[in-house]
């Protein structure tokens, strides 16, 4: 017996009948040889681990594009925090569905596994993300609005050739979309299957389970609010949703893996804040104190808390005891919030599990009134800062002019149309991992569905691009030195 082979045997002996079984996982895209040495759930996280798509994610925005503090974070560190919290999440939810009860199959060894899967969704939640963070995001959307009706294909309006479906995947694009369609199918190590994680970690990482026609943001569910994947990827979402039994609903460790980066941004977006002088001390707790009288019966007093920790900071003599209480509160928030969201999905188990619940895991919590305020304070005083606006219209300028130039490059890309030089050469900038899924999703295709896909490739090169490469890119183009 191999030690691939003994894991898979003390998961039998200790965990759940109903547990996810290394052994018994739903599989892969592809079905492969067994390993020696790991489980299916170890095979994942070391395959993202050792990913140049992971990697780049140390070069993509957070909150401050091109920062050169090493203090402030990356996307690469934010996912690094997102997989621990989410892994604490699943060890301390596992735990409490022992001690209320919540499912009779339920073992102490559950919840290793549902660790493991949660820690590896943590890594490659964000690896979709184009340059500059969200604002990225946003400049990709409004380039799509503005030009896709402008543009031309063989004498025919493409936004007239294109179908209702294909059009909204880019008047919605969403790096959580970007996200599934890079692990799948862009990763390109063996065949098109790219990294070939198993079902599990799929349908966890897939936030919104709906298509980009399917958006609803008036439903009141939260799975409405975005799209999760587009109309080339939805083969796919309905293979990887069958497999798990999901169907049309959440993943139930989808809802903790989004509490796992809700915890982790907004707690963050205030410490860097601070770091940078967008935030003091005094205004944090001018703001806490407001919340606390708002929320007496909550066991964590915010403004306190964080007085406490000052008057501490003092007595120890530290050279700075305003940053010494901020990054402690930080701490103790984080703590308080992972026991309101534990309570929050055990409180929830029925619906989660049926797929009816339609809220985060703040919802109904001490927690949630906390959390609304953080990410308000962050909105406030850093996202709507001149300081930072600044920043974004030298994105936007970055991002429209590639946009540009790459677009008319693809449009007749691959076709029986003569590409001029200057095309070809943009082209051939592009990477050949995604002019090989092109090809290899366009065979067979109409002349429509293969207009669809080379505006994907578009999308799919500028995601895969960091903000350093982004921007030295645009220089060189335009021949900045």
């Amino acid at each position: 017996m191999n030690i691939r082979e003994n894991l898979e045997q003390l998961e039998i002996e200790y965990l759940s009948p109903y547990a996810a079984h290394s052994r018994n996982s739903k599989g892969r895209l592809r079905e492969e040889e067994q390993c020696d040495i790991r489980p299916v759930y170890q095979r994942d996280r070391d395959r993202i681990l050792h990913s140049k798509s992971f990697r780049r994610l140390k070069d993509k925005t957070q909150v401050f594009p091109l920062d050169k503090s090493d203090f402030i974070r990356t996307r690469l560190t934010h996912s690094l925090e997102v997989s621990s919290l989410g892994k604490s999440l699943g060890q301390n939810i596992g735990e409490s569905i022992l001690k209320y009860k919540k499912d009779s199959g339920f073992t102490p060894q559950m919840k290793e596994d549902i660790s493991h899967i949660l820690q590896c969704a943590g890594l490659i939640h964000d690896i979709g993300n184009p340059p500059f963070g969200h604002f990225g995001e946003s400049a990709i959307r409004e380039w799509f609005i503005r030009n896709l009706p402008e543009l031309k294909f063989e004498g025919e309006r493409v936004e007239d050739l294109l179908t209702e479906q294909m059009k909204q995947d880019f008047y919605h694009f969403e790096g959580n979309a970007q996200a599934l369609r890079l692990v799948s199918k862009l990763h390109y190590l063996v065949d098109e299957h790219g990294m070939n994680l198993t079902y599990a970690l799929l349908n966890t990482m897939i936030k919104y389970p709906v298509p980009s026609t399917g958006i609803d943001k008036e439903s009141g569910n939260i799975k409405d609010k975005k799209m999760g994947y587009y109309l080339a990827d939805e083969e796919l979402f309905h293979r990887i949703t069958k497999a798990t039994g999901a169907g049309n609903n959440r993943h139930p460790l989808t809802y903790i893996l989004e509490a796992a980066d809700d915890i982790a941004y907004k707690t963050a977006d205030i410490e860097d804040a601070f770091v940078k002088g967008f935030i003091s001390y005094h205004q944090l707790e001018s703001e806490l104190v407001v919340l606390e009288k708002e929320t007496e019966d909550s066991p964590f007093k915010p403004a306190t808390k964080l007085r406490q920790l000052y008057q501490r900071g003092v007595e120890k003599q530290v050279s700075s005891p305003e940053a010494y209480a901020v990054k402690n509160w930080i701490i103790s928030v984080q703590g308080f919030v992972l026991n309101c969201v534990t309570y929050g999905f055990t409180s929830n188990y029925e619906a989660i599990m049926a797929g009816t619940f339609g809220q985060d895991l703040f919802y109904g919590t001490f927690a949630e009134k906390l959390m609304n305020l953080l990410g308000d304070l962050a909105y406030r005083k850093v996202f709507s800062s001149r300081q930072i606006y600044k920043m974004e219209l030298a994105e936007y300028t970055i991002l429209d002019f590639l946009m540009n130039r790459l677009v008319s490059s693809v449009l007749y890309y691959n076709t029986d149309s003569e590409q001029d030089s200057l095309d070809s050469r943009m082209v051939s900038f592009i990477s050949d991992n995604y002019k090989t899924a092109y090809r290899l999703q366009s065979q067979g295709k109409s002349r429509t569905e293969k207009l669809y896909l080379r505006l994907l490739l578009v999308t799919d090169y500028v995601c895969g691009m960091t903000d350093s490469y982004a921007k030295r890119l645009y220089q060189e183009m335009n021949g900045i030195i």
